[in-house]
């Protein structure tokens, strides 16, 4: 099993380490002042020091990438990646910095963020970055800014990435709904009605999915979209929401009249994808970064089957609603005890630099992506051989840009780009983003939500299959809440409360 968390004990360790360390590369003396200096002129010919990185695991070479390459040419510094490891990544971090490894900056997600940051291991770069950090102030937004903030300090440069962006839609057998004379549903009845009409007609699962027992495009007709939710000034976790109840008792509805897979509690991703892609099932919830795959296999199998996406359906208030990604990914952080701080935040706002950001994120036009209509466009293979591990690079983006240049990573194929932007049209004006997207790692919220979020859908399939009577609902929502749910939702709120002041 892997260690998704660093122990107490680690963490004690590297904070004595780091203790231990200094304040190495400050050029400041132990009482706290500046160490004199005889040189008061700063040499402009002065080579730019060198660098050393480490980046988050990947299945290449990161010395070897164009993106690195590309950097270093455009920038004038030399940095050298290593990468964590595949497995036991955290205990691989904990050792580098117990040992005080050379790093210049690293690229940290948000609980190795969080506890290095909380372990002392961290260079607050506030004062550097309003000194030398005139793009990184520039291009990203305060809102990121502030889901850096640990205890009203900075420790890491935020990085979001594509922007808002809904991933789910609802894959359909076009070619059976044109057949049966379906139009597409636009309420939660209509929809009803649709699954037991391919029932009936066709004899296939009408509805495929599997573990999670959440279906966003119905979810989304009883008010339930997101985790986290604002309400009145406070914030909620779905679990407490009363639309819950009524979402599990229309799926258990679906179940036991077998419009939804019968083995929905056991089926894997890859199954969900077979048994609509070999006729046995007519819909399936899915993302649209899977569109050829489905659409290959779907035709190998029936060359003249046919994937469509249903639009949202409206819910009980007449309104549609999708869920949309947002967030920061990971935080650029510079250990404690890193050399040539006032560089390192040099260089990290120069690849911030408009022509040298777009550079690194879609290459050179006429080379890697070409101008249509407005749009970034890839040119194949070379877009893909050279920048396919460019976002590995990254250590804060351009947020009004970068989601722009991400675009052409969806238009290396017809079929990929349609059913993206179908699914986008079909979002637009109706997107719903959590309120915690760009909040700041919590304590709480990392130690407990990976298994509550177990408990929440092991124990919502056993109500939808019936293996435990709803009515046992409350019980769950008092373990949820006894097991580290009240000490989520206080976090939630004690943050969201900040951000008002």
């Amino acid at each position: 099993m892997f260690k998704k968390t660093m122990s107490a004990v680690s963490i004690a360790t590297l904070a004595l380490a780091v203790a231990a360390c200094g304040n190495g590369g400050d050029g400041k003396t132990q009482g706290g002042s500046a160490a004199p200096t005889d040189n008061k002129q700063t040499d402009a010919n002065k080579p730019k020091p060198e660098f050393k990185a480490l980046i988050q695991y990947g299945r290449f070479d990161p010395n070897a990438e164009f993106t690195a390459k590309y950097l270093n040419e455009k920038t004038g510094y030399k940095v050298t990646y290593d990468m964590l490891p595949v497995e036991n990544f955290d205990e691989k971090l904990n050792l580098l910095m117990a040992n005080k490894e050379p790093y210049s900056f690293m690229i940290l997600n948000a609980t190795q963020y969080s506890k290095l940051a909380a372990a002392g291991a961290l260079e607050p770069i506030d004062e550097l970055v309003n000194k030398y950090g005139t793009n990184l102030k520039s291009v990203i937004s305060e809102k990121s800014w502030n889901g850096a903030k640990l205890n009203g300090k900075t420790y890491g440069i935020p990085q979001t990435g594509s922007g808002v962006v809904v991933n789910m839609g609802m894959f359909v057998r076009q070619d059976w709904m044109d057949e049966l004379g379906l139009k597409a549903p636009t309420t939660r009845d209509e929809f009803y009605n649709m699954l037991k009409t391919i029932k009936e007609k066709k004899n296939v699962i009408p509805l495929t999915g599997g573990k999670s027992p959440m279906v966003e495009q119905i979810a989304t007709t009883f008010g339930l979209t997101t985790n986290w939710v604002e309400s009145n000034g406070k914030i909620t976790h779905m679990v407490e929401s009363p639309a819950i109840k009524e979402y599990l008792a229309f799926m258990k509805k679906l179940y036991d009249e077998k419009l939804i897979d019968p083995e929905w509690s056991i089926n894997q991703s890859n199954k969900v994808i077979e048994n609509f892609t070999s006729g046995k099932a007519a819909m399936m919830l899915n993302g649209w970064y899977n569109a050829p795959t489905i659409s290959n296999a779907l035709t190998k199998n029936f060359p003249n089957g046919k994937v469509g996406i249903l639009p949202l359906l409206k819910g009980d208030n007449g309104k549609s609603a999708a869920v949309g990604t947002a967030g920061i990914s990971f935080y650029a952080a510079i250990p404690k005890w890193a050399e040539n701080k006032e560089e390192i935040i040099k260089y990290l706002d120069l690849k911030l630099d408009k022509n040298i950001h777009k550079g690194a994120s879609i290459g050179e036009e006429g080379v890697h992506h070409k101008v249509e209509n407005g749009n970034y466009v890839p040119i194949l293979p070379k877009f893909n051989d050279d920048l396919n591990n460019g976002s590995s690079f990254l250590t804060g983006v351009d947020e009004k840009n970068y989601p722009i240049y991400w675009q052409a990573r969806v238009r290396k194929d017809p079929l990929l780009t349609e059913v993206y932007t179908k699914i986008q049209d079909n979002a637009k004006g109706s997107t719903v983003v959590d309120p915690l997207a760009f909040a700041p790692p919590m304590d709480a919220i990392a130690k407990n939500a990976q298994k509550l979020n177990k408990l929440m859908e092991d124990t919502f399939i056993k109500f939808l299959t019936g293996a435990e009577p709803l009515s046992n609902y409350d019980k769950f929502l008092a373990q949820w809440k006894a097991d580290g749910g009240d000490d989520m939702i206080k976090a939630a709120n004690d943050w969201y409360a900040s951000t008002k002041k």
